[in-house]
């Protein structure tokens, strides 16, 4: 059976969020940029992985924290693609904001899954190679497989090794390393950006802020501006972004009814931090973060007359309940619970805001 999910107003209060930060609430609300950064740091350090010239260490350190974001936002992206290409006959073009190593993009334009990738780059057969021999499989790998017609993807990443590997591989068709927090894209990638119909991510925000939204939305086509998906964790408030593209005329709803794994803790201190970065935040945890998970709620943005044309409750839907079965790794709960190795939890979806 289908949840469908109904449309809201972005309003999130920040109230008392510095004090899981260590800002003095007394004082000047704290920046975004500085909010953010506070908050990362709360976060386990993954930068090495995104450095290295191929997928493997990537899909090594998170599939051991049972990452699952792209599996649950690949039917969502879907459903965004199919609704977008009743309104215009060339193909859909897809920005992947946060990209890395184009692993969205792989699922957006081949008929593959995310389980069939996580497999592949953890196979102890593939580890022994040079990431030039891990490079040359992977292009005859994406060749071999059916692509969407009609799904044109750019991937954009600060990781200049990771997104150079993405468009190298065939994962994306175009790879830009930037960084549109410090600066305007050059004229030529201004252009390509222009091209674009869907904005998508999985876990960039909080890396990037509304500066980074603004310069990408300013660049839509004339009469025809891109719609933005985002998938948030949810110790990050959305509210500075969704007032950004609201002034370039985007409306911002919430999927309401169901929040998404990302990923399990690395630590009893970032499951701890997170827990209180989120409920300073007023949301309850109990169910989602209290339970070892990173959740995020998924936000929307289009042009008002989209929204009156196809209301949220009929553009994107979830199957309720579980729909994927994955290993639970380290169990972070330490003392709290005991260890779930012999279980096979499904966790995809947590019905309910």
């Amino acid at each position: 059976m289908l949840h469908h999910v109904t449309s809201i107003s972005v309003t999130h209060s920040v109230t008392h969020l510095e004090d899981c930060t260590g800002h003095d609430p007394g004082k000047e609300p704290m920046p975004k940029e500085a909010m953010y950064t506070a908050l990362n740091d709360i976060k386990a350090d993954f930068n090495s992985i995104y450095t290295n010239r191929d997928p493997r260490a990537y899909f090594q350190v998170l599939g051991q924290l049972d990452y699952i974001i792209p599996h649950l936002a690949q039917p969502l992206f879907e459903q965004l693609i199919l609704a977008r290409a009743e309104l215009q006959e060339e193909p859909i073009t897809i920005l992947d904001l946060g990209c890395s190593y184009g692993l969205n993009g792989a699922l957006m334009k081949y008929a593959l899954d995310y389980e069939a990738l996580r497999e592949r780059y953890t196979s102890p057969t593939l580890q022994c190679l040079s990431s030039e021999d891990m490079l040359q499989l992977d292009r005859a790998f994406y060749r071999a497989w059916p692509r969407h017609p009609r799904v044109r993807v750019i991937g954009l990443d600060v990781s200049e090794n990771a997104v150079g590997y993405a468009e190298r591989c065939g994962a994306v068709d175009l790879g830009l390393s930037l960084d549109l927090e410090k600066s305007d894209p050059d004229p030529e990638t201004a252009a390509a950006l222009t091209q674009v119909d869907l904005i998508v991510s999985t876990g960039c925000v909080g890396y990037v802020t509304s500066r980074t939204f603004e310069r990408l939305a300013k660049l839509a086509r004339h009469g025809r501006p891109a719609w933005v998906a985002s998938f948030v964790l949810r110790m990050f408030p959305y509210d500075s972004i969704a007032k950004t593209l609201e002034k370039l005329g985007l409306v911002t709803e919430r999927f309401e009814g169901a929040t998404f794994v990302q990923r399990r803790f690395a630590s009893v201190d970032e499951m701890q931090s997170t827990i209180q970065a989120v409920g300073a935040r007023g949301l309850d945890t109990r169910g989602r973060e209290s339970e070892g998970l990173f959740h995020a709620d998924l936000f929307i943005s289009r042009p008002p007359s989209e929204i009156e044309r196809l209301p949220i409750q009929n553009l994107v839907s979830v199957v309720s309940g579980a729909n994927k079965p994955w290993r639970v790794g380290t169990n972070v709960l330490g003392g709290m619970a005991r260890t779930a190795k012999a279980r096979r939890p499904r966790i995809s979806v947590v019905r309910g805001s």
